[in-house]
Order: structure tokens, then C-alpha cells, then sequence
């Protein structure tokens, strides 16, 4: 299993595009992109299903890829890095914020 820098749940601000400074929530993530809440959206045109009775124009999130993102921690955005912490069971990997040191999780 290969570990992220930005995980599903982290807050993160868009550093480029037609998006640049606006912040959001990590919904999901799927190789190298991600999709965040409120940011990117895009008009989807639907026929009507039992999902969807009526049909229409739905506006959604659209991916972006993850070098576009950057992780934001106490206000300010930071790059993520990786450590080993000491633990019960030995060493684990945890992300750190590369700006302050703090373990992220």
C-alpha cells in the first residue's frame, strides 16, 4: 500500500488554475487526482433514471490533478513530508507538516 501526501478528509487549497486560492475538503481520491468540495464544478447533462427522474443539468465537482493542491495546516498552506515516529508496535510512517514539524496524523 503506497501512502498519500493528501488523504480523503484533509483541507486543501488550489494553487493553480481558474480555481487558484479557494479552499475546500478532500471528497475522494483516484491515482493522481482529487476531488474537492465546492471547487472545479462542471455542468453535467443527465438523462432521466431511476436515480434521477427528471433528468436535467446537474453541477458537480470535477477532478484536479494533485500537484494543484496544497495541504493546509493551521491556516497557512504546507508541504507534507514523511517521518518515523517511535510507537507501541515500533515505527510508523506519519505525514508531517514540512513549515512548522508537527505530526499531522
Amino acid at each position: 500500500m503506497s501512502t498519500k501526501k493528501i488523504k480523503k478528509g484533509d483541507n486543501v487549497i488550489i494553487i493553480a488554475g481558474k480555481d487558484k486560492d479557494k479552499e475546500g475538503k478532500v471528497l475522494s481520491i483516484n491515482d493522481n487526482k482529487v476531488i474537492v468540495e465546492g471547487v472545479n464544478m462542471i455542468k453535467k447533462h443527465t438523462k432521466p433514471s431511476q436515480e434521477h427522474t427528471n433528468g436535467g443539468i446537474i453541477e458537480r465537482e470535477a477532478a484536479i490533478d494533485v500537484s494543484n493542491v496544497m495541504f493546509i495546516h493551521k491556516g497557512k498552506p504546507t508541504r507534507v513530508g514523511f517521518k518515523s515516529v517511535e510507537g507501541k508496535k515500533g515505527l510508523k510512517k506519519v505525514r508531517f507538516a514540512k513549515s512548522t514539524g508537527d505530526i499531522i496524523d
